[in-house]
């Protein structure tokens, strides 16, 4: 079983920045593609960024390209997502999400999230 524990949500001005983490408590980190998901006020959950276990290969949902920046790092078994010129359509719960498949089939887990605010 991996914990995983979000920090770093709270209220920011449109045009401001923050930055989450997420630190797992999983010694084989490394080996789980992290993922940040967020959720707004009556809308699906979507993706917003990836970065793979292998290659720390990332990519973005488009709309927030060029603004946010996923990144890992191994040695502290945390990931992390830099926002920067937040728009207040950012404004959800952010969580954390880590997934790798292993013989005995896909393990996934999530984090309980944290609350992003962008409103002036």
């Amino acid at each position: 079983q991996v914990q995983l524990v979000e920090s770093g949500g709270g209220l920011v001005q449109p045009g401001g920045s923050l930055r989450l983490s997420c630190a797992a408590s999983a010694s084989t980190f490394s080996s789980y593609t992290m993922r940040w998901y967020r959720q707004a006020p009556g809308k699906e959950r979507e993706l917003v960024a990836v970065t793979t276990s292998v290659g720390g290969i990332t990519n973005y949902a488009d709309s927030v390209k060029g603004r946010f920046t996923i990144s890992r790092d191994n040695a502290k078994n945390t990931v992390y997502l830099q926002m920067d010129s937040l728009k207040p359509e950012d404004t959800a719960v952010y969580y954390c999400n880590a997934r790798r498949v292993g013989l005995g089939g896909a393990m996934e887990y999530w984090g309980k999230g944290t609350l992003v605010s962008v409103s002036s």
